[in-house]
């Protein structure tokens, strides 16, 4: 009996993360479709991807990356 319940709950948690699978493609193709139409429109998607990650972080540690991209800018010349 413990067999069939374990099977059950198993088989129930792999459909679920199935379904999940298909709706994070889904959400992929959004995102890609979303970057596609921005790109069109004349924005650097580059640019975006990289405030879309800043946005992502937490304020300290933005602040923390920006300093150390300012002393690696500042060691190699790059002002």
């Amino acid at each position: 009996m413990t067999d069939n319940v374990s099977a059950e709950q198993l088989r129930q948690f792999i459909e679920r993360i199935e379904r999940l699978e298909e709706e994070k493609r889904g959400f992929a193709d959004d995102i890609k479709d979303t970057y596609a139409e921005a790109k069109s429109t004349g924005f650097d998607t580059k640019t975006m991807r990289k405030i879309v990650a800043l946005r992502k972080m937490e304020k300290h540690h933005r602040d923390e990356a920006d300093a150390l991209m300012e002393t690696y800018r500042q060691a190699l010349g790059l002002h």
